[in-house]
């Protein structure tokens, strides 16, 4: 069996709650083996012999949107995966002065490069991106930028889910 790491996209946020034992013991009882969580925004280990990550996205948000009765976008990495786009991130300098905050969005599917080039010439101070395959590096000056994931969605025209940089470091150091 491999191993997976699932991103839930707006897990916890409003009256989309979920409490994560209730999670595992669910996908637990659907065909998932050794499911581990880790905090309460969505972040899922999972065991599968599902052979593709694609798979198991479409099996999980399957699973989920039956259970909880609403849609739960589903980025899935292998730990082999995650740790890469942990590495790109260790070697990207941050474009701002300062010390804004990272953050790492996994996304469903490759962008189009017409729209990279629109997300990494983003023009508002404070905010930047750089995409690297289906993951966006994000450094962010304020507590409330205009670059939402809504507005990362909408330029990228693919689904994707954001982890502060700290929860990125502290998932590879437990999952991979």
């Amino acid at each position: 069996m491999a191993a997976y790491i699932a991103f839930l996209r707006a897990v916890n946020v409003g009256k989309r709650q979920v409490k994560m034992a209730s999670l595992r013991e669910h996908l637990a009882g659907h065909g998932f083996n050794e499911v581990k969580t880790f905090i309460a925004s969505g972040n899922v280990e999972v065991t599968s012999t599902l052979r593709s990550t694609s798979a198991v996205e479409k099996k999980l948000e399957t699973v989920l949107e039956s259970w909880l009765g609403f849609d739960v976008p589903t980025m899935v990495r292998t730990p082999e995966q995650l740790a890469q786009a942990f590495e790109a991130g260790e070697k990207l300098a941050s474009p701002l002065p300062g010390d804004p905050r990272h953050y790492l969005a996994f996304l469903r599917d490759q962008p189009k490069a017409a729209a990279v080039e629109e997300l990494e010439t983003w023009d508002n101070e404070g905010e930047r991106a750089q995409v690297v395959g289906r993951d966006v590096h994000l450094w962010l000056s304020s507590a409330t930028p205009r670059l939402t994931n809504a507005r990362m969605e909408k330029i990228l025209g693919t689904v994707g889910t954001a982890r502060d940089w700290k929860t990125v470091t502290k998932l590879v150091a437990t999952w991979c």
